[in-house]
């Protein structure tokens, strides 16, 4: 056995590791912390804090809206757009949950940034107009819109970019070591158990599974589909502690001299802590839940999941695409901070907009111009929301790196 900072793990000592690893992320920066600490937002609604919020109308909302669930998303058809790519949280709910989440998560990114305090305000207020304006065009929501370059703030334009560019072998280069067909065990690739391994080439084998994989980028629906490898994939913050595999398939057509391979990310599905609303028909199984969620808000992504079971638990899978990438904000630049705001609030507006009729785009549009103060062309619940959050959290992000940073330091 090696330690999880070093290499390999065995599978009986995962979940001690996942633990300390998931602590030591959160614990990077404030930004990191608010990524990782979704129950906690949650907590705070339910503790009273959301009660100035208004009631949005029914809508599949992400339930967990930062700034690194959002980035390009590859499309079956080469298409590529700026989708929301994370809907583990996903639930119809809310859409104002969406809008104070993603407001906290700017508002820590420019703190981390070291941005002056009225950069938060107008970044909010830059939040709200583009969320508002894309409910004013619901035809620039449709899932057919690519990714404009033109207008896009910089760090958006540059990701946008790069992720056009990229190919199966960059994104083999970067998941997995380059492109030979094995997955190379590491401190992100763990042993899998016996039956792990045999529960995956089951998954693979099912009819579901390969009409998926050879459908894709107009694959040919009758080619044959087998692992080529597979491990523990340990990945992500929120999600760790929970199942998670890499499998590298190989896909072989029939006029195919070399089998082609695409990589699937299987993820266990878990119950949110987003609240839904009480009469909203939501598939009772959280895989089902996470894909016709993604369904709703990211067409692109949605067309390439499936919700199946492994092992005795819900999962949900995709094919990873070399255009998906996320944002990753490590310095916001004041001249850029408030375009940004603004473009990811339209992301998710577009995304919240889409699924609205007319009447209804038009109430939420007037609640959310209601309650604007003379200084701040945003309503002041999201402000007040914003601010006592990013309070609730600072405090919480301190006492979390006493207890685990310094911890790690001791132990070093």
């Amino acid at each position: 056995m090696k330690t999880a900072s070093g290499g390999s793990i065995d599978p009986d000592q995962r979940g001690p590791a996942l633990a300390a690893r998931r602590a030591l992320k959160m614990a990077a920066s404030a930004h990191a912390y608010v990524r990782g600490s979704t129950l906690r937002f949650y907590e705070w609604l339910e503790d009273g804090g959301g009660a100035a919020l208004p009631e949005g109308p029914a809508a599949w909302i992400c339930g967990d809206c930062h700034v690194g669930n959002l980035g390009p998303v590859g499309g079956r058809d080469g298409d590529l757009q700026v989708q929301i790519r994370d809907l583990d949280q996903t639930v119809i709910g809310n859409p104002a949950h969406d809008l104070v989440r993603l407001g906290l998560s700017l508002a820590t990114a420019a703190r981390s940034s070291d941005l002056p305090g009225v950069m938060t305000a107008r970044m909010l207020e830059g939040m709200v107009a583009g969320y508002e304006a894309s409910f004013a065009e619901p035809a620039l929501a449709g899932p057919g819109r690519p990714a404009a370059d033109r207008g896009l703030p910089p760090p958006v334009r540059k990701l946008v970019r790069d992720a056009a560019r990229r190919s199966w072998k960059h994104l083999a280069d970067e998941r997995i070591e380059g492109v030979d067909p094995a997955i190379p065990l590491g401190s992100r690739f763990w042993p899998l158990q016996r039956d792990e391994r045999q529960a995956l080439r089951e998954l693979v084998a099912t009819e579901a599974l390969r009409d998926l994989v050879a459908s894709l980028r107009a694959r040919d629906d009758r080619a044959r589909v087998a692992v080529a490898d597979s491990a523990f994939w340990r990945k992500g913050c929120s999600s760790l502690g929970n199942l998670r595999f890499a499998v590298l398939v190989a896909i072989r057509a029939g006029g195919d001299k070399r089998p082609r391979y695409c990589l699937l990310d299987v993820k266990e599905a878990v119950t949110a802590v987003a609240p839904r609303y009480a009469d909203a028909a939501m598939p009772r199984d959280n895989a089902a839940r996470v894909v016709e969620g993604a369904r709703h808000l990211s067409p692109h992504l949605g067309q390439r999941m499936l919700a199946t079971r492994l092992l005795g638990k819900t999962v949900f899978l995709r094919e990873l695409l070399p255009q998906d990438l996320k944002f990753e904000i490590e310095g916001l630049v004041k001249d850029e901070a408030i375009m940004l705001a603004r473009y990811l609030a339209g992301v998710v507006g577009r995304a919240h907009a889409q699924q609205l009729d007319a009447a209804a785009r038009k109430a939420w549009l007037a609640e959310l111009q209601r309650s604007r103060s003379k200084t701040l062309d945003a309503p002041s619940w999201l402000w007040k929301a914003v601010v006592e959050l990013v309070a609730n959290h600072e405090a919480a992000y301190l006492e979390h790196c006493r207890r685990y940073a310094l911890q790690a330091e001791a132990l070093a």
